[in-house]
């Protein structure tokens, strides 16, 4: 084999060039050095991992893959790997909707009504932008699929979540009174792209973003058994115990379930530059932030959170469902941004991408001032009333919500009385006032008609408020 010589002044302009590409953190190759030690950990052929992209200038100035993408036929990761990308997805279905806005085919300031003639008429009306900045109240359609006993990995689609966000009689506040993230308003606003144009969102946004951006390896998956070229599977595992894989059945599409790579982000990433897809003023307005009521600005864009990290502007969205957790974070005044996406339960993309800012941009961020954050209030527990075994029969029975669609089940076993729903392991309840219990901070109260008989309750929790269940007329064994 005849070696390749290099001369001296080649290989001295090689290094002038490799010093010219350097980053505020040194080298590149002292960079790419500190950003692999960050990933060590599952940067092996048995663990899980994590795909990066740093991009400065338009351009992938450092890609890798850390980990496997299938530890069944040992595929590792790389940035031509196809993740699910969870709520990071949620750009994508905003942008579909601001093309349509600009279009003129829809107005941020339509009643979603209009879209969706089978949801209640609620007190106030919901608007698109209410739907767009998560300001409408209401209430997630994942978190109402688990609490009904459904498993998180059931196929769904965005027709079975349309139906079960239109069952509920009421919304958790009043339209723009607050910001309260939740997934049902993206699974809205994907229908409202098909209602408009006539196209599902996975037709929309192919014909208007990605192939004109070139992605060629991004989809929204609204078909559960296509056959996805380099698919990336997930995996959790708990302490001690070896990794085990998620399947992942979800037909529904709008608040997640977009397949891309780290190379195809990053031709989005360019868009907000030179905005080939939307025109001039499209990356403006997908920033645009919107008011409550009380005239507070909130964090939330288009899909995007605006705010910073260590003084610098930053423009970003998380994702995390069934073991892929996801980071895209964009520092537009320095046209800078690092896109990490795991397959690896255990990991934290978010504050990975914050470790890797810190290397490239070492000399313009603000010190790291970041203070523990402080322990949360402690709340007094609720006091515990004692009752006795025939103070506890009369809640005894089933119960049956309209808006979840699934029975719960009372049940008096050893003198405790026990909350039973299908997929669920039965849960203690615990008296603290006059018909009313609680578990882990969910509150039940009891109702009971004028002959004092107990006819259904109502369930409370921290996010979803006033669930309304009615007795049934058997009991449960």
């Amino acid at each position: 084999m005849k070696l390749f010589h290099v001369s001296l002044p080649i290989a001295l302009l090689l290094l002038i060039i490799d010093g010219a590409q350097s980053g505020p953190g040194g080298s590149s190759a002292n960079s790419h050095e500190k950003i692999d030690r960050l990933f060590a950990e599952w940067d092996k052929p048995d663990s899980p991992g994590c795909a990066i992209g740093v991009i400065k200038d338009g351009k992938l100035i450092y890609k890798r893959g850390y980990g496997m993408a299938n530890l069944d036929y040992n595929i590792p990761l790389s940035s031509e790997s196809v993740f699910y990308i969870a709520s990071t997805s949620k750009q994508f279905t905003a942008a579909s909707i601001l093309l349509l806005v600009r279009r003129g085919v829809i107005s941020l300031e339509d009643d979603i009504r209009k879209y969706f003639p089978e949801l209640p008429k609620y007190e106030s009306t919901i608007t698109v932008n209410h739907l767009v900045h998560h300001t409408s109240g209401l209430r997630d359609y994942l978190r109402l699929w688990v609490l009904g006993g459904r498993k998180p990995d059931e196929p769904f689609d965005n027709d079975m979540a349309v139906e079960l966000i239109a069952r509920q009689k009421g919304v958790d506040f009043k339209p723009g009174e607050q910001y309260s993230y939740s997934n049902s308003n993206y699974i809205l606003m994907a229908e409202i792209v098909r209602r408009a144009s006539g196209k599902n969102l996975r037709d929309f946004a192919e014909e208007n973003i990605f192939r004109p951006l070139g992605m060629t390896n991004s989809h929204f998956n609204d078909y559960r058994e296509r056959i996805v070229k380099s698919r990336v599977v997930s995996y959790w595992r708990e302490p001690g115990v070896p990794f085990h894989q998620y399947v992942t059945n979800i037909e529904a599409t709008g608040d997640g379930n977009l397949f891309t790579t780290i190379e195809d982000l990053a031709k989005w990433d360019q868009n907000f530059y030179d905005e080939k897809v939307g025109g001039e003023g499209f990356t403006q307005q997908m920033l645009t932030r919107t008011k409550l009521n009380n005239g507070e600005e909130i964090k939330y864009a288009f899909g995007l959170e605006v705010s910073e990290y260590r003084g610098l502007r930053t423009v970003a969205h998380r994702g995390g469902f069934m073991g892929f957790l996801t980071e895209m974070m964009r520092f537009p005044e320095q046209r800078f941004s690092v896109i990490c996406l795991c397959n690896n339960g255990e990991s934290n993309p978010s504050d990975l991408a914050k470790r890797i800012a810190d290397v490239y941009l070492a000399d313009r961020l603000k010190p790291d001032e970041a203070k523990p954050r402080p322990a949360p209030p402690q709340s007094n527990p609720p006091p515990v009333i004692t009752l006795s075994a025939d103070q506890l029969k009369q809640y005894v029975g089933s119960y049956y919500s309209e808006e979840l669609d699934s029975p719960f089940h009372v049940a008096l076993e050893n003198g405790i009385l026990l909350f039973k729903i299908k997929n669920n392991k039965p849960w203690k309840l615990t008296a603290t006032a006059k018909d009313e219990f609680q578990y882990r901070g969910v509150i039940y109260n009891f109702l009971r008609n004028d002959q004092g008989q107990i006819t259904g309750f109502t369930l409370r929790g921290r996010i979803i408020k006033d669930i309304r269940f009615v007795k049934m007329n058997t009991s449960f064994p």
